[in-house]
């Protein structure tokens, strides 16, 4: 008899099967979280410290390395979209809202663990976007920096613990980094891509960080009730993340369309 997704596992996973399955598939970043510590702080001393020996330097091209890198990125975030989405969009349809946030069969099915470990990981390689940016001697915002941080110390955090609305957050985020990836290699590769596209992009980035503000909500009201598999410091250092990724994301938007189109008409 053939098994459709989401009908598998229940909303909660017992805790047996979740310590199995945690043992199984999370082991690898349960033994190494300090290590997020160790590349975020190696990460922050490369900004400075590369930003402080290209003052002295002539900026570097890296035109195809970046097309490349760039491309890479698109495609694996592309192939975790459309491996996580049908599985989300499944369970939304089939068993509603809070089995979708609840559900953490998200962590252990058959397609959808690895690609939740391959986002997990991915965050490292990322922060590799900040070496383009130093070393072309581009303008690099706080926004910027502050995002790989602690998307980085977050996911390798909240993923041993399997928690609720885990699949939500990856999802949208493979979704974003889809089509923000895709741009950053057309504009790498030299095409000239619309000024409207770029602020489609950010308005994705703000409605992702609104539905994590919800999602938050959605898990803490029903944690409550025994329904969603989370803890209270998870919900506040998650919550506090989304907020101030929402005000900046905002603030950015501000800055780069609205402000500057404003100015432009001055100056007319």
């Amino acid at each position: 008899m053939r098994i459709k997704m989401g009908e598998c596992c229940p909303a909660v996973i017992p805790a047996g099967l979740r310590s199995y399955a945690s043992q199984k598939t999370t082991s690898s970043i349960s033994n190494n979280t300090k290590k997020s510590f160790l590349f975020s702080a190696l990460y922050a001393a490369f900004i400075f410290g590369g930003r402080h020996l290209m003052n002295k330097r002539a900026k570097f091209e890296l035109r195809k390395p970046l097309v490349l890198w760039s491309m890479s990125l698109a495609v694996f975030s592309i192939l975790g979209a459309v491996r996580t989405a049908p599985f989300m969009l499944y369970i939304l349809m089939t068993k509603g809202l809070k089995q979708s946030v609840c559900d953490q069969s998200f962590y252990i099915g058959p397609v959808s663990k690895f690609w939740a470990y391959a986002f997990v990981l991915s965050k490292a390689p990322e922060l590799g976007d900040t070496i383009f940016i130093i070393l072309r001697k581009q303008k690099l915002i706080f926004l910027h920096w502050y995002h790989h941080i602690t998307v980085l110390l977050y996911s390798w955090y909240s993923y041993k613990d399997m928690v609720a609305g885990g699949g939500w957050f990856m999802t949208m985020n493979y979704g974003v980094h889809a089509v923000m990836y895709s741009y950053y290699a057309l504009r790498a590769a030299g095409f000239r891509v619309s000024r409207k596209f770029a602020m489609f992009i950010t308005l994705s980035q703000i409605t992702q960080m609104l539905v994590g503000c919800v999602i938050n909500y959605l898990v803490f009201s029903w944690m409550q009730h025994g329904q969603c598999h989370s803890h209270v410091q998870n919900i506040i250092w998650s919550s506090l993340m989304y907020l101030s990724y929402f005000v900046l994301f905002c603030h950015f938007f501000f800055e780069a369309y609205i402000g500057k189109t404003t100015k432009a008409r001055k100056v007319d």
